[in-house]
Formats: structure tokens, sequence, C-alpha cells
């Protein structure tokens, strides 16, 4: 176990990046074109180099085994073929049977590919009953492409229908695109690009709709684009054809870009563009010799051979297509390009007025045509259609009427849910009387408590502020210097709690000071009481904040004390300068900062005055559970800090 995370710990750089994560000790697949799309050029090489990390006998190296082997088939046929054989003989191993009939699938898939038709068509008959019916879609889809590879387009529309069955019988809309699309490509083929557009169109709203741009996605945009152009609308068919090409280059699929290339290549012959359809057949087959498909190498040979057919070069015509047929034989099994080679080879030699071979390429071409656009293949694809149709007509019936029926029965739930609901508001509409009333009685009864609060708020304000007037009554009898201080400093606490009785009753909220109005309107009452407007000036730099009264009062009396010490002994000899204060709030604790510029203290400076002041601040201190540090450098800042928890 040791020596598996140390593996995971210097090897996680490649899992993240191959879509395989580890939590808590358990690897984790997100599966390419279904949990994402994230399928890069090296994607396929660093999955397999994550395969070593996964246990032998586990499901998920077999699942990544299949998705290894399908994909790869996409650029490296061989290594395909070679990855599926190693997860087939795991799966045996393990007597796993389903995943031996998906990894058989997948095989067979890469086998279509390589020309072997027989063995694929055994594989994927032998995988039938290893895969549940609502996944054997890709199955059925594979044996399609077998006969039509043949040239059977009969039985290749048998096959695609049974798809669109498998996908409406259990909701899969994966399968109902891929059958769309397979059909539009068969009608395409049997020369009926309009039928054929439409089933391509139809597999491109479901594939959208999904969100994917996958494999299947990108060769039916390649679909339609062929039926546009046997339609003649051939810009829009580029369109499909450009976008099909981005899809293929950006995630590698190197079958789909020789297709989309092929058929390019067509399209700009068509247009007299000489140059870019060899150009463009160049690159279909660039990609199909990377691939190492003959089926596609075959193909643009045969798209080269068409170029140079239109451009009047017949003799370099009679060259790509003869090494298209060479290509293609013995074992060929696509009749109808075959077909179409033979007919090119015969245009192009009768060019080249070589008119006995010219004659016996076209006898070829007609015998293959007629194997593959048999009247018995005719009039089954015919017969599948019209069945098609009406099959779907009846199940469009048996919905039409499923939701009548399920209608009836809402109407008859609305009806009684009606009834019940009535009694049920009406019962609710009295209850909701009798709440009105009493939150109205309430609500009075909190009108007049809040009246009486604030009342009492008044009240206290205008008794301290009664006792604010006698003390300076009597201070203005006081002989002493001493003793008059005193009592003017005892006035100043006596008004500092009484701004806060005054701000509660003139504010909405009767239970919290709003501090940064309230220490503005402190330091410049202290301020003009010590007579030194014009020559102190205070700053309270701090957002608004609210504060328990409870807490607000003590806070208010240390102010007052810190802010009447540093008019005292800050800035003697009538000097100019700031007094500032900060309280913030942070992390449920208070900082409160009282600072000046002044001619700063020692750190333990001799008692002036009573000390009565220097003692309250340290009693109020201890009250809220806090504590207080001295900085003298530039002036004096006294630092508090409280938790709110224990304050409040």
């Amino acid at each position: 176990m040791k020596r598996f995370f140390v593996l995971l710990f210097f090897l996680y750089p490649i899992l993240a990046f191959a879509q395989i994560e580890e939590r808590n000790g358990v690897i984790q697949y997100r599966e390419i074109f279904v949990d994402t799309d994230d399928f890069g050029q090296e994607y396929l090489e660093v999955l397999e180099k994550s395969l070593p990390l996964i246990q032998s006998d586990s499901l998920l190296r077999l699942k990544i085994l299949n998705d290894l082997g399908y994909y790869y088939h996409t650029r490296n046929l061989n290594k395909a073929l070679e990855v599926t054989n190693q997860g087939i003989d795991d799966a045996i191993r393990l007597k796993n049977n389903y995943w031996q009939g998906k990894l058989e699938v997948s095989q067979a898939a890469i086998l279509l590919r390589m020309e072997e038709l027989d063995l694929a068509e055994l594989l994927l008959t032998n995988a039938i009953a290893k895969i549940p019916e609502s996944e054997s879609w890709l199955l059925y889809t594979n044996l399609g492409y077998v006969q039509e590879r043949r040239g059977d387009l009969g039985k290749a529309f048998d096959y695609a229908a049974k798809t669109l069955k498998i996908g409406d019988t259990h909701g899969d809309q994966k399968a109902i695109a891929m059958a769309y699309s397979d059909m539009s490509n068969l009608f395409w083929k049997q020369g009926k690009p309009d039928v054929g557009l439409e089933y391509g169109l139809r597999s491109l709203e479901i594939f959208e709709k999904r969100g994917l741009e996958d494999l299947d996605y990108d060769f039916t945009l390649h679909v339609v684009g062929n039926n546009l152009v046997e339609l003649k609308r051939l810009n829009e068919a580029e369109i499909y054809f450009e976008k099909a090409i981005q899809i293929g280059e950006k995630y590698g699929f190197y079958n789909n870009l020789s297709d989309s290339y092929i058929a390019l290549s067509e399209l700009y012959a068509q247009n007299g563009d000489f140059d870019r359809a060899v150009v463009s057949g160049k690159e279909a087959l660039k990609y199909a010799t990377l691939l190492e498909n003959n089926f596609m190498v075959m193909r643009s040979y045969l798209s080269l051979g068409r170029a140079s057919n239109l451009s009047g070069n017949f003799e370099e015509g009679v060259g790509f297509l003869q090494k298209s047929i060479q290509v293609a034989t013995p074992d060929f099994g696509d009749k109808y390009f075959l077909g179409l080679a033979y007919q090119e080879l015969s245009k192009a030699l009768e060019g080249n007025e070589e008119f006995a071979l010219a004659l016996e390429a076209n006898r070829i071409y007609d015998q293959l045509r007629q194997e593959v656009f048999s009247a018995e293949a005719n009039d089954r694809i015919s017969t599948l259609q019209t069945e098609m149709k009406l099959a779907q007509k009846e199940n469009t019936i048996k919905l039409q009427e499923a939701q009548l029926s399920k209608n009836r029965i809402l109407q008859l739930f609305i009806l009684t849910f009606s009834a019940i609901l009535g009694i049920f508001l009406f019962i609710l509409y009295r209850v909701f009387l009798k709440k009105m009333k009493y939150s109205r009685l309430l609500e009075k009864k909190n009108i007049e408590k809040e009246f009486l609060l604030k009342e009492i708020h008044h009240r206290v304000k205008n008794n301290l502020e009664t006792i604010s007037s006698l003390l300076s009554l009597q201070t203005s009898k006081v002989q002493s210097t001493e003793l008059r201080k005193i009592m003017e400093e005892t006035q100043n606490r006596v008004q500092s709690m009484g701004m806060i009785h005054q701000r509660l009753y003139q504010g909405e909220n009767m239970k919290e000071i709003e501090m940064k109005g309230f220490f503005e309107n402190l330091g410049n009452h202290i301020i003009d009481t010590f007579d030194a407007t014009e020559r102190v000036r205070f700053i309270a730099d701090m957002e608004p904040l609210l504060l328990d009264v409870d807490l607000a009062i003590p806070i208010g009396l240390i102010v007052n004390e810190l802010i009447s010490n540093s008019l005292k002994y800050a800035f003697p000899g009538d000097r100019f300068g700031e007094i500032e204060l900060r309280l913030i709030e942070k992390e449920n604790q208070l900082y409160l900062i009282v600072s000046d510029n002044g001619v700063g203290m020692t750190a333990n400076p001799p008692i002036l005055g009573t000390g009565f002041g220097s003692e309250l601040i340290r009693l109020l201190t201890i009250q809220l559970d806090g504590k207080m540090t001295l900085q003298t450098q530039k002036g004096t800042a006294i630092i508090f800090e409280f938790q709110l928890s224990k304050a409040a």
C-alpha cells in the first residue's frame, strides 16, 4: 500500500490531466465525452501511463482499456488493436462477460477500419449475448457498418432501424442520434440527399443538446455536408466540412479528418478550384496514412483522381485512380466506393483516348453498382422507411392517447384538489384574520413600549444634563483650581453618558449606538470645553460601527478620559496638533486606538492630578475583559483590545 501511494504522489500530475483522480485512496475516472471533453492530443498516451496504478482485477481498469482501445482507433489502429486484445484477455481472466462483450465491440470497430469485415462481424455477433439490450446500440451500429462496407445497404438500414428502436425504448438520446446519422449516410449513398439531409439535421439537433462534440457528432457534420453537396448547396456544405475538420484537428480524429478532407476535395473540384481540391485530397491521404487505414487511403486517391479528371488532367487522374483500385483489391469490401473508383477510371481512360480500357472499367463499375443498388435493396430500404414512419405515427398516437388519459386524471385531481384547497383557504383566511387582529395588538403594544423606552432615554438624558448643569453651576463657585478641574472632568463624564442616551432616543435603534458619529460629537465637545477648537483637530478615522449600549457607555467613558488627557498634557504652551481615534471590529475582536501627535510621554509616566482618570480607564478595561497597550513613538498612542463576546 505504501508503494502504491508513493507512485501516486509522483504521478499525480499525470493522473490529474488524464481525468483520473485519487480521493481517500480510491481512484476515480472521469469518462471522456461523458463526464468531460478534455481530449487533447496527448490524452491517450497519458491515460495509458496511469494503468500500472490500477489493480489488475479492477473493473475500472477494464473500462479504461475499453476507452483507450476505442479512442486509439481514431489515431492508431494497430495500437488500438493491441490495447483491446489486452482488455479482452483481462476480462476473460476475470470471467467478466459484460466487459468482454464491450471490448469485443470496440475491437470490432477497429477491425472494420482494417478491412477485416468477417472477423468484425464474428466479434459483434458473439458480443450480443454479453451486453444488455439497453447498451447494445453501438454493437448494432457497427454491424450496420459491416453491411454498408459490403455494399448491402438494405441490411445496413435494418441495423440502423434496430439502433433507433433501442434508443426509443430506453430513452437513449445518443442511440437515437446515431441511428439518424447512419440513416442520413445511407440515404446519401442511395442518391436520396433530400431525405438524408432531413435525418442528418435531426441527428445534429440531438447531439447539440447533449453539449459534447464527440467523434460521432463530428462524423454527422460530415454526413450532412455530403448531402448538401448532392443538393448543390456547396457553400452550406463547406461550412459543415470546415466545422468537422476543426473538431477533428482539436481531438485528433484522423479517420474523420480524412473523410472531411476528401469531401472538401470533391467540393472544390465541383467549384472548379482544382488547386485547393488537390491540397485537400493530399491532406486526406496524410491522415489516412497516419491511421494506416487502407479504406481511407483508397478514397483519398479516388478524390485526387476525380479532381484530376474535372481539371482535364486525365493522365494524372489515371495514376491516382489506379493507386486507389490497387489499394482496394483483392479483398476490398465496400463495393460502393470501389464502383466509384472504376467509374472515375473509365472517365480518365476515355479522356486519355484509351477507349477499350475505359469500356472495361465502365463494365466493372456497372456490375458493382448493380450489386449495391439492387432492386431488392431499394425495396427493403423503402419498406423499412415506411415501417419506421408508420411505427413512429403509431407511437405518436399512443403517446397522444396516454396524454389524454393523463389529462383526464389530472383534471379530476385538479377539481378535487381545488375543492380541498378552497376549504383550506377559507379556514386559513379565518385564522389569518385572527392573527392579523393579534398582530395589530402586538404592534400597538410594541409602539407603546418603544415610545416608553425612548421617553426613558430622553428623561435619563435630561437628568444627566441637569446633573451636568448642577456640576457646572457648582464649579463656577469653587475657588480651588484643582477642585474645579475635578468638577469639570466629572461634568464631561456625565455629558458623555448623556450623549449616548440622546442618540438612543433620537435614532431608530433602541439597543445600539453608531459609534463614529458619537465619537465625532464627543471629541468636538471636549475640545470645545477645553477651548482648543482653533489649535487641536479631532479625527474619527473609522467606518460606521454599531455597538450595544452596554459596551458603548464604558468605551465612551474611556475615550472621554483619553481625549481629556491629550488636551491636558500633549500640547503644552498652546501647541497645535491632532487627536485621532479608530475603532475596528475584526474576527470577533474590537480594537480601540486613540493617538495624538503631541509631546509624548514616558513608558511609566508620573501621575499628574488626582490619577482618577487613569484609574477609571484601568477599571473600565478590566470590566470589559480587555487589555491596554501604550506606544510613545511620535506622540502617544493607546491601544485597547476587547473580545466582543466577553465585552458584550
